[in-house]
């Protein structure tokens, strides 16, 4: 009898054990404490950089109001043979239409969405996320002939529903891992220096059009990544279109 009466104990203590790690399992899970064991994350992810041994990164600039320095950008990416990615806002193509189709006429620049009316994505419903996603688009198709497929969110704002619905659209979310910072109006060194000492192989560099000293710091972060070895491609050339994964830190992974 005293044997069953411990064998009984014994047994209660493992289904208690037992629903305790089943609750610590699913906290984990869905606080996101499992991308740290796991390195992924259960929560949607944009893509950041992409994993590669190649020593290639990309240039990005996005464009939402205006557009004088524009083209001299352009000038530079031509002075040295590269391309860019250019994220424009709807609002901005229906001013500035004419210097959109330049930039994507060059070859230079891959265009992509900046949304439409450029605001904070996670605060508007799903329908309203669908809306900003498609006017941009279709306004980006008229000027170009060309439907965008990368897209990236204003100030950086973005949650699951975003993500969900630019995949329905076809579009790949992009982020970046090295921000110029030019937005705050640094000195060209300035913002050469925090390029130059942030990048690494995949990375995806955050510029602006209209920046106060972006023109002058452009030729600075060409060169000194040229000396450092590195190539320039566009993000639609770098990323991986299909069998991916991406880690809790945004990096793109290839399966």
């Amino acid at each position: 009898m005293k044997f069953v009466v411990v064998k009984r104990s014994f047994l209660i203590k493992c289904l208690i054990a037992g629903f305790v790690i089943i609750a610590l399992t699913l906290t984990c899970y869905f606080t996101g404490s499992a991308a740290v064991w796991q390195n992924k994350t259960p929560k949607k992810l944009p893509i950041y950089c992409v994993q590669t041994e190649e020593k290639a990164v990309a240039l990005s600039f996005d464009a939402a109001w205006g557009a004088d320095k524009t083209l001299g950008i352009l000038d530079t990416l031509t002075k040295y043979d590269i391309k860019a990615n250019f994220f424009a806002v709807g609002f901005w193509v229906e001013k500035h239409g004419d210097v959109l189709k330049t930039l994507h006429d060059s070859g230079r620049m891959e265009i992509g969405t900046h949304s439409n009316t450029h605001p904070y994505m996670s605060k508007i419903d799903r329908e309203n996320v669908r809306a900003e996603l498609q006017a941009s688009m279709q306004l980006i198709q008229s000027v170009t002939g060309v439907a965008p497929q990368l897209f990236r969110a204003p100030y950086g704002d973005y949650d699951d529903t975003l993500l969900t619905e630019a995949e329905k659209l076809g579009l790949y979310t992009i982020q970046w891992d090295v921000d110029s910072l030019d937005w705050k109006d640094l000195s060209a060194h300035d913002i050469a220096n925090r390029v130059l000492q942030k990048v690494k192989n995949g990375s995806i560099i955050l510029m602006h059009n209209d920046g106060k000293h972006t023109l002058e710091a452009l030729p600075l972060i060409i060169e000194g990544l040229k000396n450092k070895g590195y190539t320039f491609k566009t993000i639609g050339d770098m990323i991986y279109k299909d069998n991916y994964t991406i880690s809790h830190d945004g990096t793109q992974i290839r399966s």
